[in-house]
């Protein structure tokens, strides 16, 4: 398999949708002059907002979504695959899907996602989050081939369900991408643990692009957009400011790796305990 380049997006999306889509544009645009074939973008990087009346208020049907018409055009623009992290689609009924989008070099749309695990968390001194008052959780695990290999897509707090992603990668998926909007708390806690957990318990390469700094109502997100090898190494980590990291991809770790350690043939069944 040939190799390629993969580069993650960090931005720090606030809510005013063009302007947000206009700063990843520039961030993708140079990632691709320096030669990436594969670019990712963050969560929600077209509009970071709060409450669920002005999400509601600013999301948009996918079939007249102005992001991800910008972003289709800017696929066909720079030639490269696009990986849109997550846009706010609105549905009928008035939910929210948090739906993330894979666009060919072409501006098809190669693939769409609704994030599955909604985020109602407590984490202590008024930072409470409810994503399941506002988003339709989906109910379908994703991936889509890419000419390089198998993408197994989730979104965000999906990261800590590590079951989706051996479900992925028994699949056939030899990269996974983790766009997020982490808490900060969260964040330092966790997110460099997660992620290379994840890369390698299934020997997967893992992409990792992230929304930095502060945001309306003063929520904070954590930055260190991350690519991780299959043994769990980190390539590529864009620390806490807006920008963007690459790394060179090599598909043929992902089979060494698997050979040295083949934990997705050895599963046996087992009786769980009662609660």
């Amino acid at each position: 398999m040939k190799t390629f380049k993969a580069a993650c997006l960090q931005v720090n999306a606030s809510n005013e949708l063009m302007a947000n889509c206009e700063a990843a544009a520039r961030l993708a645009v140079e990632a691709r002059a320096a030669g990436a074939d594969l670019i990712l973008m963050p969560e929600n990087v077209a509009m970071m907002e709060w409450g669920r009346s002005n999400i509601v208020l600013k999301a948009m049907p996918e079939e007249d979504h102005l992001a991800l018409r910008f972003f289709r055009d800017l696929a066909r623009e720079i030639g490269a695959w696009l990986h849109i992290g997550s846009l706010h689609v609105l549905l009928d009924g008035g939910m929210v899907a948090n739906r993330g989008f894979v666009l060919a070099p072409d501006g098809g749309i190669a693939a769409r996602y609704d994030k599955i695990h909604m985020f109602d968390v407590d984490l202590g001194l008024g930072e409470v989050y409810k994503e399941s008052a506002t988003f339709q959780p989906g109910d379908q695990a994703v991936a889509v081939d890419l000419p390089w290999g198998r993408l197994g897509l989730s979104i965000c707090y999906d990261l800590r369900f590590p079951h989706l992603y051996r479900a992925l990668a028994k699949s056939g998926c030899a990269f996974l991408a983790v766009p997020a909007a982490f808490t900060r708390t969260t964040g330092k806690a966790h997110w460099h643990s997660l992620l290379r957990a994840r890369a390698i318990e299934t020997g997967c390469y893992v992409f990792a692009p992230a929304q930095c700094g502060e945001h309306v109502n003063n929520r904070q997100t954590y930055g260190h957009a991350l690519i991780v090898s299959p043994w769990g190494e980190i390539l590529a980590d864009a620390l806490e400011q807006p920008g963007w990291v690459m790394a060179d991809i090599d598909p043929a770790k992902v089979g060494d790796a698997r050979k040295k350690i083949p934990c997705l043939e050895h599963d046996r069944p087992f009786a769980v305990p009662k609660r």
